[in-house]
């Protein structure tokens, strides 16, 4: 067993920290989103939520917002319309089917970086890399409990399914442009056309203007506020951090979610704790390296008449 350790080594770059730390507070906003639709429509929240990110990163970024560049916009647009669909169509989705199955087809999105990565960027995930995606896949589903014929997919499946397809779009994104562009600049815009998308996105759902209370204003600056340090983070964490490693390390928000949701007296059934179990140990397996074994020194023969 110590032979097989000391072929690895474990190492937690700061990048990674942070993007487990805001993960981790990211779980967190459970509580409150779920106090937010109570008041409003989802597509409006989502739309009012991002709108209050925008605002407060752009106050702090108005200096640099003159030096905007096509390419910091193609890429905040980008970014924006994933962001928005994988926020909204989530919420969408829960319309009409179950909690449980829509957090096991979200979980699609695990295995959708590593593959999209591949298709799109050409880069191939390392062995560990896929061994810690595959145990926290696993994870996800012993955490959500499907229950029923996953493969029956209606509107509701169909709707969520996209919006896996869009978080696995972001993570790419992101990484995909992160070591080219200015931070705060594509931060507001991400984050501004995120808030358009949801507010067009209403008129397909049906959903109407809300009367604006003060709870919801102080959920959604306070969730919007939050928002933008997650995406400030996301952009300059993942110069560094790729697709794969981020996605692992995302995948540990339904266990914070389930430990906060614990302290505020929901109770998760044994299964469910394994699958935090098997989440937790992906995102270990994912930080392993190999070691490269370093050939022994070789000792030049010794000519036969030299004396010892």
């Amino acid at each position: 067993m110590a032979s097989f350790f000391s072929r690895y080594a474990f190492s937690v770059k700061p990048q990674e920290a942070l993007l487990i730390l805001i993960t981790m507070f990211w779980g967190g906003t459970f509580l409150a989103v779920q106090y937010a639709v109570t008041l409003s429509g989802p597509f409006f929240f989502v739309g009012l939520r991002f709108a209050m990110a925008a605002l407060a990163v752009g106050l702090m970024s108005i200096r640099v917002l003159r030096g905007v560049t096509w390419l910091e916009i193609k890429a905040g647009v980008a970014i924006g319309v994933s962001i928005a669909l994988g926020y909204g169509m989530q919420t969408w989705g829960l319309q009409s089917i179950s909690s449980s199955k829509s957090a096991f087809i979200t979980a699609m999105y695990v295995p959708l970086v590593p593959l999209l990565q591949w298709l799109c960027l050409g880069r191939m995930p390392g062995l560990m890399s896929c061994i810690g995606i595959v145990l926290a896949f696993t994870g996800l589903i012993l955490l959500a409990g499907p229950e029923g014929n996953l493969l029956a997919l209606g509107k509701g499946e169909l709707i969520t399914l996209a919006c896996a397809v869009a978080v696995a779009a972001e993570i790419i994104l992101i990484s995909a442009w992160a070591g080219k562009v200015d931070i705060r600049r594509v931060t507001v815009i991400q984050l501004a056309t995120a808030s358009l998308v949801a507010f067009f996105a209403m008129l397909p759902a049906g959903e109407s203007i809300p009367p604006i209370s003060n709870g919801l204003l102080f959920v959604a600056v306070g969730l919007g506020i939050f928002s933008a340090i997650i995406q400030v983070v996301m952009n300059w964490a993942q110069r560094s951090v790729s697709p794969t490693r981020a996605t692992i390390i995302y995948t540990g928000e339904p266990v914070w979610a389930g430990i906060f949701g614990r302290l505020a007296g929901e109770r998760l059934p044994l299964l469910a704790l394994l699958g935090g179990a098997f989440i937790v140990l992906g995102v270990l397996m994912s930080e392993l390296k190999f070691k490269k074994k370093q050939a022994p020194a070789q000792v030049p023969d010794k000519p036969e008449n030299q004396p010892d």
